[in-house]
This record gives structure tokens, sequence and C-alpha cells, in this order.
């Protein structure tokens, strides 16, 4: 195990903000690929210090469910490691999930929220609905952790803190995976424990998580994830269609501009955006799956990449990678 440095080190500029044929602005971050051997292809900015991987750290939770000995496949599993846009097939994912421990929306504790797409956002408010737990883009997540304490006979009340039982094995399911040693343990915008790790040990869990033995719990969820793509996302987000573009792919996105994927040949890479902003996540992810040699089928790298500026109503510019 490894403890990445906390000290401050240079970033790179990773994407242009191209206005006009001006550019007004710069999002720096940092960036790695792994080979499939595990050593450092290519490294952009800092990718050795510590950050808040944030939703791109569910699928080493939801590995972390299964240990705990909860029987949890197909749809529900990919559910596990979602961030979801609460479609309609979402939200009755999450009631089955938990009916399953006999719970009801009641026990989730992620707060009340309107759904993460804004599509979704727009038609839940035109039909009179209000903000509500279930509708948070954690909440399965949550009732898969919920569902693992039914199982072992551990407290539900106290799911969230970073004492429970269901929270050490995140922890160690994620030290071990990941090879770094966790020592700063933040709080998430769901309320559950948020594990600092580097981008390089990010992208190695990823790694792992994708060549790992089939029949583990690891290998399990990314079979779920990419067989049920829609249910890690949702049908209107990159996560979804990358899966769907690049067979055997893994892709998890999190808050704050983070992003972490891992390919069918063995290879893995991670990168943040570190002003958080998300129009930059697609365009830099294209670039650097392009930059790897990735195909894909269709126009999906386009359709990733593809983040416009207007003026006027009509598109005037773009978000561009940098390299």
């Amino acid at each position: 195990m490894t403890t990445p440095p906390t000290t401050s080190a240079p970033s790179a500029e990773l994407a242009a903000v191209v206005r006009s044929g001006f550019t007004e602005g710069r999002h720096l971050g940092s960036l790695v690929v792994l080979a499939a051997d595990g050593s450092v292809e290519l490294a952009l900015g800092s990718p050795g210090e510590l950050v808040f991987p944030r939703s791109s750290n569910k699928p080493m939770q939801a590995a972390a469910i299964l240990r705990t000995g909860l029987e949890l496949d197909g749809v529900l599993l990919a559910l596990a490691a979602s961030s979801h846009s609460a479609e309609s097939f979402h939200l009755d994912a999450v009631r089955a999930l938990l009916s399953t421990a006999g719970l009801g929306v009641d026990a989730l504790q992620t707060p009340p929220s309107w759904p993460l797409d804004e599509a979704e956002q727009e038609a839940w408010i035109r039909s009179g609905g209000h903000e509500e737990p279930i509708l948070m883009d954690c909440s399965g997540k949550h009732a898969a952790m919920l569902a693992a304490c039914v199982a072992n006979g551990w407290d539900t009340a106290g799911y969230l803190n970073q004492d429970h039982p269901v929270q050490r094995q995140v922890l160690d399911t994620l030290q071990q995976l990941s090879g770094e040693t966790v020592d700063t343990v933040g709080v998430d915008g769901c309320g559950a424990p948020l594990m600092a790790i580097s981008l390089t040990g990010l992208a190695r869990a990823f790694q792992a998580v994708l060549l790992a033995e089939p029949g583990s719990p690891e290998r399990r969820v990314a079979d779920a994830m990419r067989a049920h793509p829609e249910y890690v996302g949702g049908t209107r987000r990159i996560d979804t269609w990358l899966m769907r573009g690049v067979p055997g792919s893994l892709s998890k996105m999190g808050a704050e501009a983070v992003q972490a994927v891992a390919l069918p040949d063995g290879r893995a890479l991670a990168f943040k955006i570190d002003d958080g902003a998300a129009r930059a996540v697609g365009p830099v992810l294209a670039a650097v799956l392009r930059r790897l040699g990735v195909s894909a089928t269709g126009d999906t790298l386009n359709r990733i990449a593809c983040a416009p500026l207007y003026g006027g109503g009509r598109p005037v510019g773009e978000i561009r990678a940098s390299f």
C-alpha cells in the first residue's frame, strides 16, 4: 500500500474554452493512463496527488457490498454502482432493491433532491413533484448498503457512519483495489463517507475491477455495469454512451469533473478537472480515447466530445481538449 502526497503540484491544461476563434478560458487538471500491465502510459499534471473521486468510487463500493455477502445481480447490481438520472426505470429499481430487504423508501438517508437529468427534472416539476430522497442520484447505492445491513443483521439507522461495518468494508475494498492507504475521509454529497485516493490509484482500482476473476465480487460488478449501462447513468449520459459504444469498457463519472474508465484491452484512465467544470469532461474523455486508438461504434466519440458554446442562440465555439 502507498499513501499519495497531499502537497500541491502543477496541473496541466486539459481543455480550452474557444469562442469565435478566441481562447477565453482554460480548464486545468490531471490525467493518467495505465497500460495493461499497470505501468503509467501517459501522465498529465499531477495524477499522484489525492483527490475525492466522488461517484467514481461507486464500482468499488458496490464490490464491497457484495463482499459483505449480499446476493445482488443484474440491473440491481448495476444500480448499486450508479449515479442514476431518476428515470422511471431507475426509481422502480430502487424500490425493488429496497423491497428485497423488506424496506421502503423511508429508510433512505439520501438528501431530498431533484432528478440529476435536466429533462427528467423538468418533467418531474411539471407533474407537480417535489424533491425526494429517492430522486437523489446515489439512492441506488444507498439502497444496496441498506440491503447489506439487513442481510447481515447490522443497524440500518447508522449505515452512513464511518465506523459502520458496511463502511469499513468499503474502506478495506478501496484500499485493496487501489493499492493505496486511505488517510483522508470526507462526506460525499449523498452523506456517505468519501475516501480520498490518487487518480493513479483510481485507475488502478478500475483496472482491478475489470480484470478480476469471473465470479468474484469485483468482476460481477463490472459485468453488471457493462450489461446494463442505462442503470449506471441514464439514457442521456456519457457513461451509458461509452459502455454501449465501446463494448467491454467500464465507465463511471464523479462529481467535480472526475472520470474513470477501464478499457477492454486492460488499460485504464482517470482524470479530474481542477475547477469541477463538468462541461470539460466529455471533450477530454473523447480526446484521450482517440489518442489511445480506441474505436467506438457509430458516432459515440463525437457525441461524448460535443460541448458547444452559444452566441445569439447559435453555436459560435466549443470546449475542446488541449492535448
